[in-house]
């Protein structure tokens, strides 16, 4: 029987990757739980995955959700959904009932503390930004400015940074940035198109998305390499080599011990096992 996305691990002390879960459905972007399952999206749907398969979240009817979901440091669930107007950013309350929708559209990224960051597009433009709101007050920042495309920003492990990629250099390449917006710079310069990075839970690496020179955004279906770097830039290697891209590590996907990744890898349907 043949399989279209396969859910997987990769284990930073022993070099090895397993296999979690094959599923016939496109599913997209794992978040890795503590309690050691999977979030997943899939046909608008979000689902909990593990080695028994997938089981559906409620979303109480929001069921055009896309890749952008994860835990806040509560535990709760947060992800993004589309509408007419775009997609905004809900979370699932103590009582189950979404709430929380932002100003669209808005792609949430990452968590730390009581603050989420998240792309989004505001004053009637198209140009993707990188935002950060307290959710206590409500208050949102916006953190780039300019014409560039920035995307995929997520919490450095001690709240200090912000990491996202940005094509203000000419293609998309890994930038980092302090809370504040200030100091943003690329921390490295290749052929490679690069997006998503995540920095590991224990400060110790940063993972991201390689794509083969010359893509444009970040599709689906193509081979490519989940990296691995030291968070000063350095010591810059591929550790996975894939068919996949768009959904394979769009969002927060390490252990919570950063000892291992999440990932999806990706064949055409009716591949042969």
């Amino acid at each position: 029987m043949g399989w279209r996305s396969s859910l997987e691990i990769h284990d930073l002390t022993t070099g090895e990757t397993r296999i979690v879960l094959r599923s016939d459905r496109l599913i997209e972007a794992p978040n890795w739980h503590p309690d050691g399952w999977f979030l997943v999206n899939g046909e608008g749907r979000l689902w909990r995955a593990d080695g028994d398969g997938l089981r559906l979240v409620d979303t109480f009817g929001l069921d055009r959700c896309n890749n952008d979901h994860g835990f806040l440091p509560d535990g709760r669930v947060i992800f993004s959904c589309h509408n007419e107007q775009g997609a905004g950013i809900h979370l699932l309350t103590a009582d189950g009932a979404p709430a929380l929708d932002l100003p669209r559209p808005s792609w949430w990224h990452g968590a730390y503390g009581g603050q989420i960051t998240y792309a989004c597009a505001r004053g009637g433009d198209r140009v993707v930004r990188i935002a950060v709101m307290d959710l206590a007050s409500g208050a949102e920042r916006l953190l780039t400015p300019g014409r560039a495309h920035h995307d995929g920003p997520d919490f450095s492990a001690d709240g200090r940074h912000i990491w996202f990629n940005s094509d203000a250099t000419g293609h998309a390449q890994i930038w980092r940035m302090r809370v504040d917006g200030g100091d943003a710079a690329p921390v490295f310069r290749d052929e490679n198109v690069n997006w998503f990075p995540h920095p590991s839970p224990d400060g110790r690496h940063v993972l991201y998305l390689a794509y083969p020179p010359g893509t444009i955004g970040h599709p689906r279906d193509l081979d490519v390499g989940l990296w691995l770097m030291d968070c000063d830039g350095g010591a810059r290697h591929p550790v996975v080599r894939l068919f996949g891209g768009q959904g394979s590590i769009n969002v927060p996907c390490w252990a919570p011990d950063g000892r291992a990744f999440a990932f999806m890898r990706y064949a055409p349907i009716g591949a042969p096992e």
